[in-house]
């Protein structure tokens, strides 16, 4: 077993030397065809850059039915600002802190590359016993499961799969969200203006993954700029916002350019507000801080007064955070917005959201009701990213397999659970007939953010009960 586990963290590595960014996943698929070719196992490709990879299954199971393993082959490419890095061409940086794997300024990418890397050993191992497989490596599952959704999936004879993109050792997911992701843009339409130029930098707060920690309620610095650029509207103009990347990252930085007419006034204002947003969530935001910084005086590209004042009046009244909360599943939150990208982008102004719901109508009507915004605030709106949830197969036999499995390590069971974030299992749900699946992994935690981390010692659990899933597959 430790010489698998050590292939597991050898090909992790591998992985972490490749930029594979959402929408940069050519030179990984590559090395995922290449590693077929080596390995003389058959291999499909298609354009999108998703990666089949086939292998026979092992004596006696050889006649059994297929398993496709399935994870994701992008990450979440995110950085500590002080920090110089190039997601194009530089490689993640790794170190061992205790029992965890971390990365040195930026987002691990074990959200999916350790799935990746589980799967590959199993591939190339002759001492493991397993059915027939499918690997499946999808692309730009982070923004908006683009590659699951484009898969031909009439190439896969499976109706079973271990997804392997969760971050719960004790946890198997049988259940998920379904999503999409919103774009608002406003017209970026500018005037000439007379002032001091100040840049007000808000950050320091958790972030996170907006499926699995929105409804802990942490502070989104854009929804919190927004409420700043409210009560200091009178003594200033906006030359640009910036604000998060991803729309299911909750940003934890938001800059502000702004201009001013009277510093002094505006300055006393930036002040209280900070003392009052310290007071409100200091108990759970404990590195949370605004910087003022005051440059030149001079003239100044600003936004005109109506665009301006509508686009502090969606800030300062858009809908963020849980909507609403099941009732069917205890502590599941059932509809969520995230707004996650705020942007200056040329000649137009960019409002990112990632929207989820486990009720295809519910989410429908999300999309419907920011639209209803929006349009009010002359700002337009284009829907993308779209992804079907998981409904939960009670007669699961992976889910029986895994159990079993799980039962017999650890000697206890594990949690079962829907969650709100979404998982490529919908869409693979959405295509496949008798679809039966089960979606397990690691111990991870603080995924899409720059302190994202990895159990060691959780992957060999977390393999442990993949391999006796895979050699009770009858």
């Amino acid at each position: 077993m430790q010489d698998l586990i050590k292939r597991v963290f050898y090909y992790f590595d591998e992985i972490c030397k490749i930029p594979h960014g959402s929408g940069n996943c050519k030179e990984i698929a590559d090395f995922c065809v290449d590693f077929a070719e080596k390995h003389k196992l058959f291999c499909l490709r298609d354009k999108f850059d998703n990666v089949i990879i086939y292998k026979n299954g092992t004596d006696s199971l050889k006649n059994a039915p297929s398993v496709i393993l399935q994870g994701h082959l992008d990450m979440v490419c995110q950085k500590e600002p002080d920090l110089e890095f190039d997601f194009l061409k530089d490689s993640i940086k790794t170190y061992i802190d205790g029992d965890f794997l971390k990365a040195r300024g930026t987002t691990l990418g074990a959200d999916n590359g350790i799935a990746v890397a589980m799967i590959l050993s199993i591939l190339e191992s002759d001492a493991v016993s397993h059915p027939p497989i499918e690997a499946v490596f999808t692309t730009d599952e982070e923004t908006g499961m683009i590659g699951a959704s484009a898969l031909d999936t009439s190439v896969l004879k499976a109706s079973r799969m271990i997804n392997l993109d969760s971050e719960d050792l004790d946890t198997v997911t049988v259940s998920c969200a379904g999503g999409s992701d919103l774009l608002a843009c406003f017209e970026n339409k500018t005037c000439e203006f007379s002032g001091t130029k100040i840049k007000i930098t808000l950050g320091g707060l958790l972030g996170g993954h907006s499926g699995v920690t929105i409804h802990e309620g942490r502070a989104n610095a854009n929804i919190l700029m927004g409420r700043l650029l409210l009560s200091a509207k009178d003594y200033l103009e906006i030359i640009s916002l910036d604000g998060g990347d991803k729309g299911n990252a909750i940003p934890k930085m938001c800059t502000a350019e702004i201009a001013t007419f009277n510093k002094d006034k505006l300055l006393e204002i930036v002040d209280g507000f900070k003392s009052e947003i310290l007071n409100e969530i200091s108990s759970f935001e404990k590195d949370f801080f605004i910087d003022t910084e005051v440059l030149e005086e001079g003239k100044f590209e600003v936004l005109q007064k109506e665009t301006r004042e509508n686009l502090i009046f969606a800030l300062s009244l858009t809908p963020n955070g849980v909507i609403s909360m099941s009732h069917q599943i205890q502590n599941l939150v059932e509809t969520s917005l995230n707004l996650g990208i705020l942007k200056f982008e040329g000649s137009r102004i960019v409002l990112g959201y990632s929207l989820r719901s486990s009720k295809k109508t519910a989410l429908k009507f999300l999309e419907k009701r920011l639209f209803a915004f929006y349009n009010k605030l002359n700002a337009s709106c284009e829907i993308s990213g779209i992804y079907p949830p998981w409904e939960y197969n009670q007669n699961s036999v992976m889910l029986s397999l895994y159990k079993k499995a799980f039962k017999a390590h650890f000697n206890k069971e594990p949690k079962v659970e829907a969650i709100h974030a979404g998982l490529e299992c919908g869409v693979f749900a959405d295509k496949i007939k008798n679809f039966d699946a089960i979606s397990i992994g690691p111990q991870m935690y603080d995924v899409h953010t720059t302190d994202e981390r990895l159990s060691v010692s959780s992957v060999e659990g977390v393999y442990t009960i993949l391999l006796k899933i895979l050699a009770n597959c009858e």
